[in-house]
């Protein structure tokens, strides 16, 4: 197995079944999956708690010779530190919609069983968000003011210190994707919630270029300022316009619009430099997954999938262990 598995993460592809996923993700050549909780794909609390059922998972794998290193929890994460929003009720199951109370101890209970669900599934890791009860502070008016901030970041370290002590508690790691309207969605604040988490090991990023650079961020630089808390990566493109009409704040346009100024694309079809983050993380010493996330609107997803994954694997790298000047003699 190669030092970088190039896997899928099967969040966008939840309306297909489990089995059927990891079928077509290994005939299109991906050695792994990072499996997204929900549907037919992974419940937490039972693999948390059967082992039939985590059995039966690592088994369907198994038949397609493929994976897991991670599994995603984005979903319940963000529902545990957002403030609620009726688009929250996309996120959870029927019953807690418009119940905010009900919806943050599902999301709660479900964060605290993924400790114990990583280790029976012999993964080390998942991917996740932490939610944000301060993103609609962004820009600061109505006046914002420091004590605002600083009680959404204490906010975030009360409602997850718990959490995050059962990840120590089982020894597996949690990693934050840097992303819009989280706490952390650029360098900045990033440093900032490392401060109040104290900078403990249990927390660290999950890498995606995607979200830095439509926000004006170089994406490599963000692993040279947090070389040893990288945990896990996706990899995902996106394409910002240079035209003028739109905002790079959406413009409450659709993905996929052609007027939005910013829109994610297959990887290879963008403007992510991946040769520029696959060396800066080679540099950092990163032996991860290199998990492809599709998320392009206007392209067929088995295409952009096949497509990501062979662009990756193209420009995997294996890092030298000899300095090419170290042979030149007189």
């Amino acid at each position: 197995m190669n030092k970088n598995p190039v896997t899928l993460l099967t969040l966008q592809w939840g309306d297909l079944p489990f089995e059927e996923v990891c079928k077509k993700a290994s005939e299109m050549g991906y050695e792994g999956l990072e499996i997204g909780c929900g549907g037919d794909h992974m419940d937490l609390i039972k693999a948390a708690t059967d082992m039939n059922y985590v059995k039966e998972k690592l088994g369907i794998l198994d038949k397609y010779h493929l994976k897991t290193w991670a599994i995603s929890t984005h979903l319940a994460g963000k529902i545990v530190g957002d403030t609620y929003d009726i688009r929250h009720d996309n996120l959870v199951p029927d019953k807690l919609k418009g119940k905010p109370k009900e919806m943050r101890a599902w999301a709660i209970d479900q964060m605290m069983h993924a400790p114990q669900a990583l280790k029976n599934l012999d993964c080390n890791v998942t991917t996740s968000f932490l939610g944000s009860p301060i993103w609609n502070f962004w820009y600061s008016f109505p006046q914002t003011t420091e004590a605002m901030i600083e009680d959404g970041y204490n906010r975030i370290k009360d409602l997850w210190t718990p959490i995050f002590d059962e990840f120590d508690r089982f020894g597996v790691k949690f990693a934050f994707e840097v992303h819009s309207t989280e706490i952390a969605y650029d360098i900045y604040t990033s440093v900032r919630l490392l401060d109040v988490l104290e900078n403990r090991e249990t927390f660290g990023f999950n890498f995606d270029p995607s979200h830095l650079l439509w926000q004006g961020i170089k994406p490599h630089i963000f692993i040279r300022h947090f070389p040893k808390k990288i945990y896990h990566t996706h990899m995902k493109d996106v394409y910002v316009s240079s035209e003028d009409t739109a905002s790079i704040i959406g413009s409450h346009l659709p993905f996929g619009d052609p007027r939005r100024r910013w829109n994610f694309r297959s990887i290879g079809r963008g403007m992510v430099d991946f040769e520029d983050i696959i060396r800066e993380l080679n540099y950092a010493g990163y032996t991860g997954p290199y998990s492809v996330e599709w998320e392009d609107s206007n392209m067929e997803r088995e295409q952009g999938a096949k497509e990501s994954c062979d662009y990756i694997k193209k420009l995997r790298i294996n890092p030298s262990a000899f300095a090419f000047d170290a042979a030149l003699k007189n």
